[in-house]
């Protein structure tokens, strides 16, 4: 929906509330008229059924606002002495539509003064689930989101089996575009896996002001633009039409951002024809070749000198495929007396898979150059680059794109020149050679960047066993930085010990004192 359209269905919901709700609002003293006017009517019911006036900014933040309604709902209705179980479940069960029947055909005794402390344990305990929800949802839309590493891309930097808390706040908290969704849920319903939101009403784009832009070599979140998962709709057809915020979450390295000149040349990274320098922390990774003697490889010096626990494959009788290694492990590698050539697998060969998946001659490898688009800048289209920028041009920023022969026509004009309407980046894996990255999709566009992530809370490690699976050192370590990463588990334990300790003090003060 456009900004004209979310006006105008704000403007009937308005008038709705005002037919649904004026002699409610006559019967607790205000004027008819309050409950026509657009956000002071919420400011007003606030007073009306005795809860602070902040909470009409609850109404109005999407996701949050879902269970905010059936909750004012119930509040308006045991203000006038409807607080019976039948009132409840006809108030949630109506979307609030019982209301104005009770507006029109019940006596509305008001109580101004009603005691809002819950009448026994089971309301108690349904009023602090619900602020704890609401409280919740707000810091994960807005704040914080934990996320899993599912895969090695970025191996070295991120471990599988990480647990991160990704900020919202550095890079502008993005307000959802889905207003209709389970809170905390992305896409799917645990257990049920069927999906958690309805497409319908969508809001247009808008981010929050950042902390900073997203830089090279930051470490992003961002929602999949091409993101093809399935398992959740028609089987037949394997490309998911999701909304944007609820693709699927990638995690990548940004190598390139707006208005760069990007290219890869023999697996590095190069920038406006410079070479991309990495910080410490990032340990890219290339497939290798090796050759032994004959002699067995010790699968004990792999995982204590190189820790590498799979990713190594037999391809000959002497030969062997290594997945992933750092510069670093390749050295000390082919320092073993039982390495007799290694090489790195870098790719000459034309692989037309990459993107825009046409035949000139590029590969994981040896890509490029390309232009990455920046917002208010123009390129000139020709049927030669086209194919670049075709999906930026139809599916990101909503045109309707025909290209006939040499003709481009975009909404129904030739055009020879387009006008980019965002910034767009380009993300990819420090596994160079194990990622599905902008090399195969392209890129990835502003209004598709989550967040940033910044803490290792928790990270498990698969072939480990008992306290053994749980990686110690990693456990509450920054994700950037310069130098090294660094534990602060410790210090947790230790304010954790204090917090436990001073709370156990004021209790037993507290009895001494009774």
């Amino acid at each position: 929906m456009t900004l004209s359209q979310w006006f105008i269905f704000f403007l009937i919901l308005q008038v709705i509330h005002f037919i649904g709700t004026w002699r409610i609002y006559e019967a607790a003293n205000r004027k008819r008229w309050e409950a026509a006017v657009p956000i002071y009517n919420a400011i007003v019911l606030m007073k009306i059924i005795n809860r602070p006036s902040w909470w009409t900014i609850l109404l109005f933040v999407p996701i949050v606002n879902l269970i905010m309604f059936p909750v004012i709902w119930v509040e308006t209705l045991r203000s006038f002495g409807k607080n019976t179980t039948p009132h409840t479940l006809l108030a949630i069960f109506t979307c609030g539509f019982y209301i104005a029947y009770v507006n029109y055909t019940e006596k509305l005794d008001h109580i101004p003064n009603r005691s809002l402390i819950p009448v026994n344990k089971t309301a108690d305990t349904i009023s602090s689930l619900l602020f704890a929800i609401v409280v919740a949802t707000i810091v994960h839309t807005y704040v914080m989101q934990p996320y899993q590493i599912p895969t090695s891309s970025l191996e070295k930097s991120l471990l599988v089996g990480d647990f991160l808390f990704v900020s919202k706040f550095h890079y502008g908290a993005r307000v959802p575009m889905t207003t209709v969704a389970l809170p905390m849920v992305h896409d799917t319903i645990p257990i049920l896996h069927k999906k958690s939101y309805s497409k319908w009403p969508q809001l247009p784009y808008l981010r929050f002001p950042g902390l900073e832009k997203v830089q090279k070599n930051d470490i992003v979140v961002f929602n999949w633009p091409v993101d093809t998962v399935y398992k959740f709709f028609d089987k037949s057809n394997r490309k998911a039409d999701k909304p944007i915020d609820k693709k699927s979450n990638y995690v990548k390295r940004c190598q390139g951002t707006p208005g760069d000149m990007f290219e890869i040349r023999d697996g590095v990274v190069y920038i406006n024809s410079k070479p991309l320098v990495l910080p410490e922390r990032a340990k890219p990774q290339y497939s290798y070749l090796a050759t032994t003697n004959g002699s067995p490889l010790d699968p004990n010096y792999l995982i204590k000198d190189l820790n590498i626990t799979d990713g190594v494959y037999q391809t000959g009788a002497n030969t062997f495929l290594f997945s992933a290694l750092t510069e670093e492990s390749a050295g000390r590698l082919k320092n073993n007396p039982v390495i007799t050539n290694l090489v790195k697998n870098i790719s000459k060969e034309p692989e037309p898979s990459v993107f825009p998946q046409i035949n000139n001659g590029w590969n994981k490898d040896n890509y490029g150059p390309i232009y990455i688009p920046e917002a208010g800048k123009t390129v000139q289209l020709t049927a030669e680059n086209i194919p670049f920028y075709k999906r930026i041009i139809s599916e990101y920023e909503g045109n309707d794109l025909k290209v006939t022969g040499s003709d481009i026509r975009i909404d129904g004009k030739i055009v020879n020149s387009y006008t980019f309407k965002q910034n767009y980046y380009w993300m990819m894996g420090d596994n160079r050679h194990n990622s599905e990255d902008s090399r195969y999709w392209g890129f990835v566009p502003e209004n598709h960047i989550v967040g940033k992530p910044v803490f290792i809370w928790l990270s498990l490690n698969s072939h480990g066993t008992g306290l053994s699976k749980i990686r110690w050192e990693r456990m509450f370590t920054t994700v950037g930085g310069d130098g090294q990463p660094y534990s602060y588990f410790k210090f947790f334990l230790i304010a954790l010990v204090a917090y436990f300790g001073f709370t156990f003090y004021l209790g037993r003060k507290k009895e001494t004192e009774s």
